[in-house]
């Protein structure tokens, strides 16, 4: 049977048309989000070539990278075509775009915002599909002395040891702290854990003259400020 122009092998293509030809040619900014991904699997399957797969598999998430980065090797393996090799591929490259994000934040940035507190956190912890508390240590200035993760749980929590907190920011030598975490679920309201370990935290930096200037709870596309709230 002919084979019809749905399932033509990409090298069938006419070079202009092919994603790693296209880029070479024309630049890499000219390549759609499909087309990227099907560079990145190389091969689709036998009724699909990559750039249909690559299709597929942005379709499911709606078409939303944010989404496939939270994707797991497991799950991009259910895609037929994608076995581990390549599934392991998408994933180092998103996360490799993450990181990117957040090392193109300029150093010894001054918070002086929740909003700049967010743009600082959110390459790290907003796209996570588990919880993480991360701390960011601040000098007098409201610089960035030092920003780290304290703890990793499962999607419904996470532990905070209050010692090691101000342990580092003795040896941080740093006047203030900005505590975050994530909920993967999106839900932007404060849990009563939340509130009790805000509390918690800032009655004891109180006795090193530290003070605890915000909380924030990160979700994807958005935050929830302790201190714009007026809850801290």
């Amino acid at each position: 049977m002919q084979e019809n122009s749905t399932t033509l092998s990409i090298k069938q293509w006419a070079d202009d048309d092919k994603p790693r030809e296209k880029l070479l040619n024309k630049g890499r900014s000219i390549l759609s989000d499909t087309e990227l991904i099907a560079i990145l699997i190389g091969s689709g399957n036998k009724e699909e070539s990559a750039v249909e797969l690559a299709k597929r598999i942005l379709a499911y998430t709606g078409n939303n990278l944010h989404e496939l980065g939270k994707l797991s090797v497991k799950q991009l393996m259910q895609f037929k075509g994608i076995g581990k090799a390549k599934a392991v591929t998408i994933a180092a490259a998103l996360e490799m775009g993450r990181r990117r994000r957040d090392q193109d934040l300029p150093k010894n940035i001054r918070v002086s915002s929740s909003q700049k507190a967010y743009d600082v956190l959110h390459p790290l912890i907003g796209e996570l599909p588990h919880e993480e508390f991360w701390i960011m240590y601040l000098n007098n200035s409201n610089k960035i002395l030092h920003k780290e993760q304290l703890s990793k749980g499962g999607i419904t929590g996470t532990l905070v040891d209050i010692r090691l907190v101000l342990k580092q920011a003795l040896e941080q030598g740093a006047v203030g702290l900005i505590v975050a975490h994530n909920h993967p679920s999106g839900t932007l309201k404060p849990s009563h854990s939340d509130r009790q370990i805000t509390e918690k935290l800032k009655t004891a930096a109180q006795s090193l003259d530290i003070k605890v200037m915000d909380h924030l709870i990160v979700t994807q596309k958005a935050y929830f400020s302790f201190a714009d709230e007026g809850i801290l």
